[in-house]
């Protein structure tokens, strides 16, 4: 049995709403999706029954605010971890034909206060690693930052929410976004560490589907600017090198792009690079950004709490060309009363098996 899994688990999610554990949550939950992506917040949606026995008599239960409420901490667990820490946004009532009514709770991360915040302004003399300290602390959270690259002279943030700003700049950097509690990580991929995770078809990974698509794919990518101190333009280019550390398993996308169809290069035009530093960064993210997207699955599993976004899973019984390791770049919990509870993921990866 994995180290992760314990024999007798709960088969329903347990929830915290205001610091305060609420077991009659628990026992009224008729649907939950918990959910997140590589490129936005994480998000809840849990649907509870909402008649019966309330203050000595019947009615609805939940109408009265006292738990549910907006902008509570609204915390959901599978097994004991934490698989969603947000607060509540949205309440809405249901009341379907032939039923008792129901009340369905909508909860975003913290990340939605960056999303919502929207500037025009300049930073000088500012890292990225400093740009993400600054603004964590803004919205009141912890940083946590393992991020390299030099001091930007002037970094501009034009009509752009704090998120969408954070985001640019940690893609720029090869690194992942995300948020833990009140704590905000952002860390360069090869730095993050998670125990390894393995999913087997036919055993606990219940459902698979895979692709390998070429035609997103290119050989090169180029991004163009202009140095301001040198006064004059840069052009620098990434080619399948940029990759080659994470596709030791096969062949990645830009290879047999190369081998299939020939030379495909491609302009990278929406980033201002100003130096021929920046352009490399931004030609090589685009190009990985790219080339992970070559191998992409859709998979359905027993849940489990460890699948999340930016996890590096192992699926195996999928055959030469898809088995593997991949990392996950969505990941949504589920439980309704047909089903119990699964987990729902979709991964990617930028290199397909040797036949």
């Amino acid at each position: 049995m994995d180290d992760g899994r314990a024999a007798i688990a709960s088969a329903r999610p347990a929830f915290t709403v205001g610091g305060e554990d609420r077991p009659k949550l628990d026992s009224g939950l008729l649907r939950l999706a918990c959910g997140e992506t590589e490129a936005g917040l994480a998000h809840c949606e849990a649907e509870f029954g909402n008649w019966g026995d309330a203050q000595g008599g019947t009615g609805f239960l939940w109408f009265d605010r006292a738990t549910l409420d907006f902008g509570k901490d609204f915390v959901v667990k599978i097994g004991g971890t934490t698989v969603f820490d947000g607060r509540i946004m949205a309440l809405e009532a249901r009341f379907p034909p032939q039923a008792p009514p129901t009340i369905v709770v909508r909860a975003e991360d913290r990340l939605q206060d960056l999303r919502m915040t929207r500037r025009t302004r300049v930073f000088d003399q500012v890292s990225d690693a400093d740009l993400v300290q600054q603004l964590a602390n803004d919205h009141g959270l912890t940083p946590q930052v393992d991020l390299a690259g030099g001091t930007h002279k002037v970094l501009a943030q034009v009509n752009q929410s704090d998120l969408a700003l954070l985001r640019s700049r940690v893609f720029a950097n090869d690194g992942e976004l995300w948020l833990e509690g009140k704590t905000l990580h952002a860390a360069k991929r090869a730095s993050r560490t998670d125990a390894q995770l393995e999913l087997v078809h036919g055993a606990r990974l219940r459902k698979m589907e895979v692709c390998a698509d070429l035609a997103h794919q290119r050989t090169a990518v180029r991004c163009t600017g202009w140095d301001v101190s040198s006064k004059q333009a840069v052009s620098e280019s990434a080619g399948s090198s940029a990759i080659a550390s994470e596709a030791s398993g096969g062949t990645s996308g830009p290879q047999l792009l190369q081998q299939a169809l020939g030379e495909r290069e491609d302009v990278f035009a929406h980033a201002v690079p100003f130096d021929s530093g920046a352009a490399r960064d931004w030609a090589e993210a685009h190009l990985r950004a790219c080339a992970r997207r070559f191998v992409r699955g859709r998979g359905m599993a027993d849940a489990d709490a460890r699948i999340r976004v930016g996890r590096r899973i192992t699926l195996q019984g999928l055959g030469p060309l898809f088995s593997g390791a991949y990392g996950v770049v969505e990941a949504c919990h589920r439980f309704d009363l047909a089903q119990g509870l699964w987990t729902e993921f979709v991964v990617e990866r930028p290199w397909i098996g040797n036949p």
